[in-house]
């Protein structure tokens, strides 16, 4: 079974990848039917009722993502995490954007994120 520190490393190591946006790092820890919720795709691609599943899907939106805002980052605020999940709380930064604060959830089973979900 895992710990919450399990889990928090999971999320150290989550973070570190998105905000190399190395996009290889991240896919290797999820899942590969991991199912992403964002509003920011519920948005952009309302068919999706903002819902992705899979490596495929996940490769496709954060590629586009990591293109088209060079700078994204992510500073992590908080992390609050049991023995299947992390709740983490950050601020999206982005050159010429203001700053967003957001948190999303990570569903982790032995090591892998199986769901996230983001929440702004």
């Amino acid at each position: 079974m895992m710990t919450p520190h399990d889990i928090e490393t999971v999320a150290v190591l989550w973070l570190e990848a998105f905000n190399t946006h190395n996009l290889e790092q991240l896919l290797a820890l999820y899942h590969e039917d991991a199912l992403h919720y964002s509003p920011k795709l519920k948005i952009k691609h309302p068919e999706t009722g903002g819902y992705i599943q899979g490596k495929a899907a996940l490769r496709e939106w954060w590629a586009v993502a990591f293109k088209t805002l060079p700078s994204l980052q992510y500073t992590i605020t908080k992390f609050t995490a049991n023995r299947d999940s992390v709740f983490m709380e950050y601020i999206r930064s982005v050159d010429n954007e203001p700053d967003i604060k957001m948190a999303e959830v990570l569903e982790v089973q032995n090591n892998i994120i199986i769901a996230s979900r983001v929440y702004h």
